[in-house]
Formats: structure tokens, C-alpha cells, sequence
């Protein structure tokens, strides 16, 4: 019996399995021509942009001249976009920004509020200000 090759293909999408998809899809770097807040990343683009382009091939980067404080901003897969100023940063500062932005899943912060439980009882009770002696109860 020969071997039938199969009748289609069809892929899964496991991120991490496999292949990776990196959240982040696109980082837009937005400056001001004039403005002293954006000196850092003035100085930047001018020495490290094309660095920071070959280090993220998968990565769109996008440079914007826009009057107003400087700004990284993250586009991700999910939809959801984050924007962190720059103002007055250096551009190594700036570069760990971006790798914030770059590494970041794109979620929304979340508040953890889940109050503990516990099914047992607790080894010394329930404290009470009665529990104290009488002498010391109401001493401040």
C-alpha cells in the first residue's frame, strides 16, 4: 500500500509551541522637532534607530514628528494599545521603555482583589480586647 499524502493541512495555533507570535506588533516612537522634553529622543533616532529596527525584524517601528511631549506607544495583537512618556529621558532610559513596550503582552492591569479564606478554624480563636487583662485593657 503506498503512501497517501494527506488531504489537507491544517496548522494549530499554540503560541509558544512550535512558533512564536510576538504580542506586540507594531511600537510608534512620537517626538517633537523643537520641543527641550524630546531632546533624549531626538538624540536617539539619531544614533540607535536603525539598531533598534534590526533587533525587532518581527516589529513594525514607526517614527512620528508630532509637537507635545515624546511618547513610545505599543500596538499588540489583542487590539489594545499602550502609550508611555518619554519627556525628558535619556535615550537609555528610553531604550528600556521600549523594551518594556516591546515585552509586554498588551492586557489590561488587573487589581487582585480576592479576600483569603480558609475552611479551618484558626489555632488561637478569635481575638477579642476581653482576652487582655483587666489592668492593662484600656491603656493607650
Amino acid at each position: 500500500m503506498p503512501v497517501q499524502p494527506a488531504k489537507f493541512i491544517q496548522s494549530t495555533f499554540r503560541n509558544g509551541v512550535g512558533s512564536f507570535v510576538q504580542p506586540c506588533t507594531k511600537i510608534v516612537l512620537r517626538y517633537c522637532n523643537w520641543g527641550g522634553s524630546s531632546r533624549g529622543m531626538r538624540k536617539l533616532l539619531n544614533e540607535n534607530i536603525r539598531q533598534i529596527a534590526a533587533e525587532n525584524p518581527e516589529i513594525e517601528v514607526v517614527v512620528q514628528k508630532k509637537s507635545g511631549h515624546p511618547i513610545v506607544q505599543g500596538f499588540y495583537a489583542n487590539g489594545n494599545i499602550k502609550s508611555v512618556c518619554v519627556r525628558n529621558y535619556e535615550p537609555s532610559k528610553i531604550l528600556e521603555k521600549i523594551s518594556v513596550v516591546r515585552n509586554s503582552s498588551g492586557e489590561k492591569l488587573r487589581k487582585y482583589n480576592r479576600a483569603v479564606e480558609s475552611k479551618n478554624e484558626s489555632v488561637r480563636g478569635i481575638w477579642s480586647p476581653f482576652h487582655v487583662d483587666a489592668e492593662h485593657r484600656y491603656r493607650i
